[in-house]
């Protein structure tokens, strides 16, 4: 039994559930607290970070593995091009896109929405632990402090972190001028993962979670700058996901 030990609000773990859902794969979500995570992941694999994917006797920890180890395993609908070329173009996107893109639309998300508890806990503590809402309300102060440190996210990363999104973003939208998709002539890992990583910005459906019906001031600022530049995250969500 394939087992995803995740967060449910992580774009990093939207990149798992949508590749486990597009292979048609039969798994099981293990919903974690933020924080809390740490003595669970831990027992399982090097670090601490999420996704980690079991499979039997098998663990497989950070995104971009796993879906190598999928596609390998589960040969089925693949998600990495056979093509010896286009697979590594595609891995290189996947790679440019884990580093530049997710980590920052990360901390432009939670640097507001951190400032927003009665949104964001509910996301921490989705279909998790019935007592998770009464530990992360209880202790929210520290999580937002822990969070903020371990992931360098201020008022300077911020303004750091929107200019990179931009800048990938618009390599994104021009080279989609001419293209259906980032590599070759098929959806591939390099699609799904541009658009998993840019979903808190898109709100598609089929994300897994409801998103918020007032969306913050600061947040729907940030997400009119890429107005016009995104939408077709919401078109690979509705072909793909």
């Amino acid at each position: 039994m394939i087992k995803l030990y995740q967060f449910p609000i992580s774009h990093f773990c939207e990149k798992i559930r949508w590749a486990l859902d597009y292979k048609g794969l039969n798994y099981k979500l293990v919903n974690l607290l933020p924080g809390f995570h740490i003595k669970t992941t831990k027992k399982l694999a090097k670090y601490s970070a999420v996704p980690v994917l079991t499979d039997e006797d098998e663990v497989i920890q950070n995104s971009s593995e796993i879906i190598t180890y999928l596609d390998e395993t589960y040969v089925e609908k693949p998600l990495t091009p056979s093509n010896e070329i286009l697979r590594l173009e595609a891995i290189e996107w996947e790679k440019y896109l884990d580093t530049e893109l997710g980590p920052h639309v990360r901390i432009c998300c939670y640097h507001i929405l951190l400032k927003h508890p009665t949104i964001v806990i509910p996301y921490f503590t989705n279909n998790g632990p019935w007592y998770g809402p009464i530990i992360i309300k209880l202790t929210y102060e520290k999580l937002n402090a822990k969070m903020r440190s371990y992931m360098k996210i201020n008022d300077s990363t911020f303004i750091e972190s929107k200019i990179q999104i931009t800048e990938v973003i618009d390599k994104i939208y021009n080279h989609l001028q001419d293209n259906e998709f980032l590599v070759g002539d098929s959806f591939s890992r390099a699609d799904l993962t541009a658009a998993a990583m840019l979903a808190p910005l898109a709100m598609p459906n089929g994300y897994g979670l409801t998103w918020p019906k007032v969306i913050p001031e600061e947040l729907q600022t940030l997400i009119n700058k890429f107005d016009g530049k995104i939408n077709w995250v919401n078109d690979f969500y509705k072909k793909y996901r």
